[in-house]
């Protein structure tokens, strides 16, 4: 009894913890900097720059292109969250940190991943509005609704994540103070814990009711009636132009939610993978996305590669008179 539950036993309770997140290479773990550092600069470029050309460009100043700068906002925050510290835990070893800094990191992440989601949800249902009544588009996407989201986003997601934190933190984390992870992840950092945890477990599952199983919900149902919409369209450019936005958008969405139910499932079902794998899958779970959100959005959306084009030809022009 001892062994199995050492809580009822232990006062102590770890308050600093180590992350170990590449067990099975630690030794070669200073390796690990370089792709890494690539992709974090990859995402801080990429979102950066598209941030700067919807800013740039007026004509790029409507719904649509607000929750892709939304997006690349989401894209930098978490991402920059987790990437610097496991930059530093690789080249100079330093994988501690303390309760209240992993408490603060694991909302971070999950709050800001799920304004991912909500954006990609908001996305879809933009499209819809679009496609299947663009008469109304204007009288429904407007200002009142952007405040009504913003709300919505704000409530949703900073309950249920301060949700996961709250009942974190009076945990007592006596077996040990290792996480398997690179980053602070809920249940990576639950599964230390010697007291109850069903409380967290089903906050857990909140989550993925909530984020995942909601979330794809309404983003299969909206663009199921895009896809009604689209096949009905007399016009072959018309339906070809639809096709091409959603097929975007259904990209976005593919890399952010296979790669992190995937990670969600290795976890939480127990599924015996090594631990370097389900780390990696987390890790990617969070850069993934990002680093390849600026690149679609850069290359297959014709508004925005025009507005690059012609912030070039704008700057060479100035350049020239000068």
């Amino acid at each position: 009894m001892i062994e199995e539950n050492p809580g009822l036993f232990l006062n102590y309770s770890h308050t600093r913890f180590i992350f170990i997140g590449f067990p099975e290479i630690y030794k070669y773990r200073h390796l690990l900097f370089v792709p890494f550092f690539a992709m974090y600069i990859v995402v801080l470029v990429g979102n950066l720059f598209i941030l700067y050309v919807i800013k740039q460009s007026e004509s790029l100043h409507s719904p649509m292109y607000v929750f892709i700068s939304a997006l690349s906002f989401v894209d930098i925050v978490v991402p920059t969250a987790i990437i610097p510290k496991m930059l530093l835990s690789f080249l100079f070893d330093w994988n501690g940190i303390s309760l209240a800094g992993c408490l603060i990191q694991m909302f971070v992440i999950h709050f800001f991943s799920s304004l991912e989601s909500t954006i990609l949800l908001v996305m879809a249902l933009d499209r819809l509005v679009a496609i299947c009544n663009p008469l109304r588009y204007n009288d429904i996407v407007n200002s009142s609704m952007f405040l009504k989201l913003c709300i919505f986003t704000i409530i949703r997601s900073g309950s249920i994540m301060s949700s996961l934190v709250i009942l974190a933190h009076p945990l007592s984390f006596c077996r040990s103070n290792v996480i398997n992870h690179c980053y602070c992840d809920h249940m990576a950092l639950v599964s230390l814990a010697c007291d109850n945890t069903t409380k967290n477990d089903i906050m857990g599952l909140v989550v993925i009711l909530v984020f995942v199983v909601g979330d794809i919900s309404v983003i299969v149902f909206s663009y199921i009636r895009i896809l009604k919409a689209v096949l009905s369209a007399t016009s072959a450019e018309e339906r070809w132009k639809a096709f091409h936005t959603c097929g975007t958008h259904l990209i976005v969405m593919l890399f952010f939610y296979l790669t992190g139910t995937v990670a969600f499932l290795a976890h939480n079902l127990r599924i015996a993978i090594p631990t370097d794998a389900h780390t990696f899958l987390g890790v990617m779970y969070i850069v993934l996305p990002a680093s390849v959100n600026p690149i679609i959005y850069g290359v297959r959306t014709k508004e925005i590669r025009n507005a690059i084009i012609k912030i070039f030809r704008v700057k060479n022009k100035t350049d020239i008179l000068k």
